[in-house]
């Protein structure tokens, strides 16, 4: 959910609540031997996927791990099945790059939208 800056004062203060609310998601990919070399084919399609995610506020992070045999990436949406349709959009995943993803809800305990303690 991005903030738009045509919001007035009032809408743009109860849009920055709903994100302090709004959940965190971590999408954990398993990727296939050779990931890097093999990824080729699809890097422009899936760099062009997380970009909009990002854009739009949904997607926070994201990357490889290293060693290149799985990535992360945090998402912060309403609902976990924002995430799984993200999953199943990606190119990696339609590719077979991916041999299997997991999302799990992330509680933050310290930063930015941490959970009241």
């Amino acid at each position: 959910m991005a903030i738009q800056a045509s919001y007035g004062l009032a809408s743009a203060k109860a849009a920055r609540k709903s994100v302090m609310t709004m959940p965190y998601f971590v999408l954990i990919y398993d990727t296939v031997a050779n990931f890097v070399e093999r990824r080729q084919p699809h890097r422009e399609a899936h760099l062009a996927l997380v970009d909009a995610a990002h854009r739009d506020g949904s997607l926070v992070l994201a990357g490889a791990l290293k060693p290149a045999d799985g990535a992360l990436l945090l998402l912060r949406t309403d609902d976990m099945a924002a995430v799984e349709a993200f999953a199943r959009r990606d190119p990696y995943v339609i590719n077979g790059l991916v041999t299997s993803w997991r999302v799990r809800e992330w509680n933050v305990v310290v930063g930015e939208g941490a959970i009241p303690r």
